[in-house]
């Protein structure tokens, strides 16, 4: 859901559904559980030519929330105890978007458009739990490719 309130500025609301498994890995071990991700965010796109063209590349950024969800059980035993634990917390996390794509009308009403994202968020604590004395930070990337087809009013 989208509007152009510019002639090179749209503002864009999105909800994105990732299918991703959190899995921890260790010489000779490897565990995961079930999980996926909901992202809704608000973006702005910067499009490089003005809305009565037909091709219109763009650069997209923005901001929203993230839920990771966990639909399966912990694995038992866990693969890497002295590393860390798997748990069955869901999560909500602060999530930025960047990116960018083009969009191309071939004829009146009709938008095709292909993109690609950047989702950046803080590293889940609570589902990946640190064993004692050890850390968990930085920032989770999912590389995100999106294509898509419109009818507009």
């Amino acid at each position: 859901m989208g509007d152009d309130f510019s002639r090179y500025v749209s503002a864009e609301f999105h909800y994105l559904y990732h299918d991703g498994h959190p899995f921890l890995e260790a010489p000779g071990v490897k565990a995961d559980i079930q999980g996926q991700s909901h992202a809704l965010t608000g973006d702005l796109l910067f499009h490089f030519n003005a809305a009565r063209h037909r091709w219109r590349p763009y650069v997209a950024g923005g901001a929203g929330a993230k839920e990771y969800v966990i639909a399966g059980p912990e694995p038992f035993p866990q693969p890497a105890p002295q590393i860390a634990a798997l748990t069955t917390n869901d999560v909500w996390k602060t999530v930025f978007s960047v990116g960018g794509g083009v969009k191309f009308r071939p004829r009146s009403h009709l938008l095709l458009r292909a993109g690609f994202r950047d989702y950046l968020t803080t590293f889940p604590r609570t589902q990946i739990l640190p064993a004692p004395h050890n850390t968990a930070r930085g920032i989770f990337q999912q590389f995100t490719p999106l294509f898509g087809a419109s009818y507009t009013f």
